[in-house]
């Protein structure tokens, strides 16, 4: 009993740390929205200044302190002013890859100046022991809980009771309406910049008598102090507090029973952090702005001659290359996967995930257990590598289900984390007696050595075949239906499943490809020794990897080989030796710093400038060949889009009677329709009929519930109750995007169109039906097809024939809505929800609205529900109107029957108000 107290009380100490990280993290995100994963290399730039003025120079170690402390305030200041600030209208990808340049940049300098071996810190806070219930602990644990209590209790009283932190919340809250008030955001953000940052470095400094002095010691201490953060919701911290306790005292209690569980011990804040985000299932409110923008992707086009010359280019080089030189161009192609599976993962499908060396390491130690365990030839261990990734990498995905962005980056992140620890780490799992890893031997292909410690030129050609035949594999992807499908769940979550879509399908497909292009690269590194070592598997790395992953281009496939030079032991570091002897070094730091320069100046990166070089000369050569191919290249160029090179269908060939885009209609029934949103009722017990062909007006006056009902129909709330069926099926509990593929389909008050395709791959994404099988077929041979025939008329009857090679960012506001409403209507569905479609158009606008709203009820047999507040639209065009107040039922008639109905008239205008009135009230 006197060992669980006592462990306990050290675990304090150790969580009292935790939570004063967490609190400069909340800090910072309280003050500037942005999640500061630059905040454990802050807080060890600190320590290190502190170490080294009162180590080297003889500095006393108070005013050290305050100079450590200062160091980091000026870091975190200088951070938001020079890299978050000029971000503040990028992608918030981008953000958080900013802070992990920080990351970078800070732990090159570090390792560069004091290597990455743990220093011993004697400690200053009073270390004598005593007694607490009968249990003896270290006194300097009691100081540090002190401290931790102490400004918990200040930094609480700071933002609940002064006007700075009255300031921050409104901030955080509301940027334009705080500016509006005097209140300036950047002013905000950099005050707290600044007072996360000291918290960050006051935290290095306390902490390193209890775990050393090191790089990598402090820069992990992020994951623990981001578990007690998620615990207060990045906004109390009292909470914080107890949530860094409860950690700690975990920790130090699991680390009680022995080695055998000390990977398990490190791995409490991921547990705890995965079920936060799990459990909470929703993203952390990030600061963005309305023109916020995800970074460019390429087209996936392959241009056989260049590719063809240059590998035969590429394995005369190897051909002619010393041993040396071998292994950097080995070393370059093997990180070159590495970020080609983030380019899935990331810039496809737009998860942000830090798991890749975790995957790559996993990759290597399954395929190097066949090889050793089991005898298997390298052929077959490395399928077995690769194939049995995939599974792992789907268990990485399943938070993706639930959480998005940064949130996921966090959760992949302290996975990789807990694999290195539990497992990489584990001498048990990862090594063979006699070995410092797994011993797999020296390695043949089909018959041939090409063990990469006797040939390896050899290893390099197969890693450069391999390396083209996965980019090959990606760029078909990219080009085809299930690409389309990945870049719709990355520009739009509910859109996509309300063109039923799968969201999660696309979600767990590029996390398993993603994960298949690791592990071959995890493999390939492992193999070319003839021992897995897996120190070349730290899951940190992977921060370096995505911040590579954006030098090149994190939407291109040209980039992965441009960015991977930038890292230390590859192509780029040979040919700066040659240049600079020594520069190798410094290259993770030259690295870092070019990240910052193509954040700020250009996070589209390398390939994107590549592309456009590329798509210049191919016109400037077709320009020679005469006016024909210069179109041609001309159109190729302009249409920049998301599946194969995009061809405009013959319009004048579709199906011009209506029968041929008559669709079978199917009748919705809605029954007591309820949604409840905590204890405000949005929908109370509302059933309506829609057959096919009939257009059906839903009005009311602002949060009347009309959006909330659509949102209930359709599947898009879970706050509601009630039947809908669509025909004969029952489809109250199928998800979204089954909903959309039975025959409900919706458009949406704010469009939500996919911004990074063009008009055409827009209309594609909604038709494009792909059975189960394409996510394979779609590896080796892209498939498409032609548009069918009713979508054809859709571009027709819209008037989008011209425009279907633009970018949606393009079009007028009148043309997005109608691709808005045409996109729907490409689904073929059997009931069309239309969410304000109106709106913002003006009155000749509206009138051919109506007309086509008309047509599509009456030649093509849908059934349509309109909410629209233009009354004079809604009473000319529909059969049948149902009125909203407070969510209920008021009113349902003609729109004859509506004008006259007392109800409404009392509710609008009350009993005396004239007839003629009515309409302008609703």
């Amino acid at each position: 009993m006197d060992d669980i107290l006592r462990f306990a009380l050290l675990g304090l100490g150790l969580g009292a740390l935790y939570a004063l990280t967490a609190h400069g993290i909340v800090l910072v995100y309280r003050g500037s929205g942005v999640l500061n994963f630059a905040h454990g290399a802050i807080g060890m730039a600190g320590a290190y200044v502190q170490w080294e003025l009162a180590v080297n120079h003889g500095v006393p170690y108070w005013p050290a302190v305050a100079c450590g402390v200062l160091g980091s305030t000026v870091l975190g200041v200088l951070t938001h002013l020079l890299v978050i600030r000029p971000l503040r209208r990028a992608s918030s990808l981008a953000r958080l890859v900013g802070t992990l340049a920080v990351f970078i940049v800070l732990t090159a300098v570090a390792v560069k100046r004091y290597g990455d071996s743990v220093q011993l810190v004697p400690a200053k806070l009073p270390s004598g022991l005593v007694e607490i219930a009968g249990a003896t602990v270290s006194e300097d644990r009691i100081w540090l809980l002190g401290i931790a209590v102490v400004v918990t209790a200040a930094l609480h009283a700071l933002y609940k009771r002064t006007l700075f932190g009255l300031g921050t919340t409104a901030v955080a809250e509301n940027q334009g309406a705080a500016a509006s008030l005097g209140w300036s955001a950047d002013l905000i953000a950099a005050a707290n910049w600044g007072l996360g940052s000291a918290l960050a470095g006051l935290t290095g400094i306390l902490i390193v008598p209890v775990i050393g002095l090191s790089v990598t010691g402090l820069t992990t201490l992020l994951l623990s102090a981001l578990a007690a953060a998620l615990v207060g919701r990045f906004s109390s911290f009292p909470v914080t507090l107890a949530g860094g306790l409860v950690i700690g005292v975990v920790q130090s209690e699991l680390t009680r029973f022995g080695s055998d569980v000390t990977g398990l011990a490190a791995s409490v804040p991921f547990l705890v952090i995965a079920l936060m985000l799990v459990a909470r299932g929703r993203a952390l409110p990030l600061r963005g702005t309305f023109l916020e923008r995800l970074p460019a992707l390429g087209t996936g086009r392959v241009r056989p001659v260049p590719l063809a010359l240059a590998v035969v280019t590429g394995l005369l080089l190897i051909g002619l290359s010393s041993p040396l030189w071998a292994d950097a161009i080995t070393n370059t192609l093997v990180l070159s996967l590495i970020i080609l599976s983030i380019i899935v993962v990331t810039g496809y499908a737009g998860q942000v995930s830090l798991a890749a060396y975790a995957l790559a390491g996993t990759g290597a130690f399954i395929a190097g257990h066949a090889a050793a365990d089991w005898g298997w030839p390298f052929e077959l261990a490395l399928l077995t590598g690769v194939l049995g990734t995939v599974p792992i990498g789907l268990l990485f995905a399943l938070p993706a289900v639930r959480t998005r962005g940064v949130n996921l980056a966090i959760i992949t992140l302290g996975l990789g984390t807990t694999l290195e620890t539990m497992v990489f780490q584990n001498t048990d799992l990862s090594t063979t007696p006699g070995s410092d890893g797994i011993a797999v031997g020296k390695q043949t292909l089909f018959g041939i050595d090409i063990s990469g410690v006797d040939h390896p030129q050899r290893y390099a050609a197969v890693v450069l075949v391999m390396f083209v035949a996965a980019t090959l594999v990606v760029a078909n992807v990219r080009r085809s239906r299930t690409g389309r499908r990945l870049i719709a769940v990355r520009a739009n979550e509910r859109a996509a499943a309300a063109l039923g879509i799968d969201v999660r399908a696309a979600k767990l497909y590029a996390f398993g490809l993603s994960a298949a292009i690791a592990a071959l690269a995890g493999v390939l590194t492992g193999f070319r020794s003839t021992s897995v070592v897996f120190a070349d598997f730290a899951s940190f790395e992977s921060i370096t990897a995505l911040g590579l992953a954006v030098i090149g281009g994190v939407g291109f496939l040209v980039g992965p080989l441009f960015a991977a030079t930038f890292a230390a032991g590859t192509v780029g570091a040979r040919f700066g030796d040659l240049v600079l002897p020594g520069l190798s070094e410094w290259m993770p730091l030259i690295g870092g710093i070019i990240l910052v320069l193509t954040l700020v100046g250009n996070q589209d990166g390398i390939g994107r400038e590549l592309g456009k070089q590329a798509s210049a000369a191919e016109r400037r050569l077709l320009a020679k060949r005469g006016p024909k191919h210069a179109g041609v290249a001309q159109g190729s160029a302009e249409a920049a889009t998301d599946g194969d090179e995009p061809v405009a269908p013959d319009l004048h060939h579709a199906a011009p009677s209506q029968a041929a885009h008559r669709t079978p209609g199917l009748p919705l029934h809605v029954r007591d329709l309820t949604v409840r949103y905590g204890g405000v009722v949005a929908v109370d017990g509302l059933s309506f009929d829609i057959e096919p062909g009939r257009v059906v007006g839903l009005i009311g006056p602002n949060g009347a519930g009309k959006t909330s009902a659509i949102d209930a129909v359709t599947g898009f709330t879970r706050a509601a109750s009630g039947s809908v069926r669509l025909g004969d099926r029952d489809v109250t509990r199928l998800p979204v995007h089954r909903r959309a593929g039975a025959g409900l389909s919706r458009s949406f008050q704010s469009l939500e169109l996919f911004e990074d395709m063009s008009v055409l791959d827009n209309l594609y994404a909604a038709c494009d039906r792909p059975g189960p099988w394409a996510y394979l077929k779609d590896l080796v041979r892209p498939g498409s097809r032609p548009l069918p025939a009713h979508v054809l008329v859709a571009i027709r009857e819209f008037g989008l024939e011209n425009a279907l090679d633009r970018p949606v960012g393009d079009l007028s506001y009148g043309e997005r809505r109608l691709l808005a409403i045409a996109r729907a209507v490409a689904t073929s569905p059997s009931v069309l929800l239309l969410d304000e479609p109106a709106a913002g158009l003006s009155d000749d606008e509206s009138r051919e609205l109506a007309h086509l709203v008309r047509r599509l009820a009456e030649d093509w047999g849908m059934g349509v529900l309109l909410v629209e507040h233009d009354v004079d639209m809604v009473m000319s065009v529909c059969d049948e109107v149902v009125v909203l107040d407070f969510g209920r039922r008021i009113c349902v008639g003609t729109p004859e029957e509506v004008r006259g109905d007392p109800a409404v008239r009392a509710a609008y205008l009350g009993d005396l108000a004239p007839e003629e009135a009515v309409e302008g009230a609703l």
